[in-house]
């Protein structure tokens, strides 16, 4: 994992209203809203069957753009000045057959789609919007069959800044449906079916800050299965955050996808994952990978992992696959964010391939081979040359060269397991904090069970007061130690204190 990298406008009041409305923020505090472990249904962004419809007419002093003629929308853009409005009548807009003939905006453009505009790459071009003018939006516009190389994406295909992305459609194309730049909108728009990822949030230089991702609906994508192209690579998922600092994800039906459905993977930082609905997906419905301080609470996770988990069991795997995984990744105060840990709370997880897991690899650190992560550092040390012996033997090296799973909260969620209804007989029943034994390289000072005792006992990664319902089994140290919930709660781990289990509803 984390080898692949490529991996704020104001919205109208109605469709904040919607989206308010559609993932349930009625202004109630945590406070008020009372120790419940989840909201009782969290709605979905049913988008991609009924997408809202553009104007029927041009706006006033709009740019009109004429589907019969080929590459009308790339010519019209060249030609008018910056902060002018398109209107793509209905019917099959087309670019030049080149296939570098993609349209490259200019400061503050906006394209609006008539009901049936619908702009095709016909399999010929590898881009529908790229360059580096800022504040553009798109809007109402169909999107589709573009031919991205990998780790690349059609639409913002450069991650230009503050782009808005509303009421879109974008689909059936290759690579990435969008990239994704700082203070960029996405709302309310269907990803589906789309090569490698929906949306790849990487940008080549510099971080992306501000970043929301509300309200769509995120279905069917990786349909290229890049994990069984490239094993091992980390490069695909329903969304792909890499170096993003500061993200809404929230209101959002992420479903269906092959592989993982939301990953955050290296580098990110102050994350806030509430009200979606995450289920189906054949991987993991959430990876945060050596990453920062992150609030993840209030939402629906069903169904998730049953392919990659059972692929991994059958394989004789005891390693404790999860539907939440967190991998080196932790609350650090010393990062500014609106939270200094990971708390994952009043969520459900309902018949997925196990429930939480945290993992920390002790041969994971800057400057050492088992670093997936492109030959990045943590935040805390960004010159990777001083992670080396002997001064990373010492403080603060030794505690900063590494991405330590910390600081992790897990409360007040509800667990629910049927293995029926999974149809798994083992292994699909986990809930876990671990790491190996480590031994690579040789001159590591993570060497044996110092990072596994760590994250079991001295890192202050806490469940408590959660509902399970079902026949849980837990991990702890390593995944050789297999605890009843007695086990689990008594010394030395001392976990879930408060918490209920329960061999089924009403049991």
């Amino acid at each position: 994992m984390g080898v692949s990298k490529r991996h704020w406008a104001s919205a109208a009041a109605p469709l904040a209203l919607a989206l308010l409305a559609a993932t349930g923020c009625d202004g109630t505090s945590d406070a008020e809203a009372g120790p419940t472990a989840a909201p009782a249904s969290t709605p979905v962004a049913r988008v991609c069957a009924k997408p809202a419809a553009g104007p029927a007419q041009a706006p006033a002093g709009a740019v009109t753009v004429d589907p019969a003629v080929v590459g009308d929308l790339a010519a019209k853009t060249r030609n008018s000045p910056p902060n002018t409005t398109f209107w793509l009548r209905p019917g099959r807009h087309r670019l030049a057959p080149d296939r570098y003939a993609q349209v490259v905006p200019k400061e503050g453009n906006r394209y609006l789609g008539a009901p049936g505009a619908v702009l095709d790459g016909r399999k010929k071009n590898r881009y529908a919007f790229g360059g580096s003018a800022r504040d553009v939006s798109i809007r109402h516009l169909t999107v589709q069959r573009f031919v991205a190389p990998p780790d690349e994406g059609v639409v913002n295909h450069d991650s230009a800044d503050g782009w808005v992305i509303e009421h879109a459609t974008i689909q059936h194309n290759s690579g990435a449906g969008l990239m994704a730049g700082a203070r960029q909108r996405i709302r309310a728009s269907c990803l589906r079916g789309n090569g490698q990822y929906g949306m790849n949030a990487y940008k080549a230089t510099g971080r992306i800050t501000g970043l929301v991702v509300e309200g769509n609906e995120i279905v069917g994508n990786n349909t290229d299965d890049w994990e069984r192209r490239r094993e091992g690579c980390g490069c695909t998922g329903g969304v792909k955050f890499w170096a993003v600092d500061g993200a809404e994800v929230r209101g959002n039906w992420v479903h269906d996808n092959r592989g993982t459905g939301l990953w955050a993977d290296t580098n990110n930082n102050d994350f806030r994952i509430e009200n979606n609905v995450i289920e189906a997906n054949d991987g993991a419905a959430l990876i945060y990978e050596t990453s920062y301080n992150a609030v993840i609470r209030t939402n629906t996770i069903r169904r998730n992992n049953w392919v990659e988990g059972r692929r991994r069991a059958e394989r004789g795997d005891t390693f404790p696959y999860a539907t939440l995984y967190l991998s080196e990744s932790g609350g650090e105060p010393r990062i500014e964010a609106r939270t200094d840990k990971i708390e994952i709370y009043r969520n459900v997880l309902e018949d997925n391939w196990s429930g939480i897991t945290l993992w920390e690899n002790a041969d994971r650190f800057c400057n050492s081979p088992a670093n997936t992560s492109s030959g990045e550092c943590t935040l805390l040390v960004r010159d990777t040359d001083r992670c080396a012996r002997p001064a990373i033997a010492e403080p603060p090296l030794y505690a900063d060269c590494r991405w330590k799973t910390q600081r992790v909260d897990i409360h007040d969620n509800r667990f629910v397991l049927d293995k029926s209804v999974v149809k798994c007989t083992a292994k699909c029943d986990r809930m876990a904090v671990l790491a190996n034994y480590g031994t690579y390289p040789d001159w590591s000072p993570y060497q044996g069970e110092r990072v596994a005792e760590a994250i079991t006992r001295r890192q202050h990664n806490r469940w408590h007061d959660n509902v399970y319902v079902g026949p849980w089994k837990f991990v702890a140290h390593d995944p050789s130690r297999v605890l009843s919930f007695r086990g689990w709660r008594g010394t030395p781990y001392r976990q879930d204190a408060g918490s209920t289990l329960r061999a089924r509803d009403g049991g």
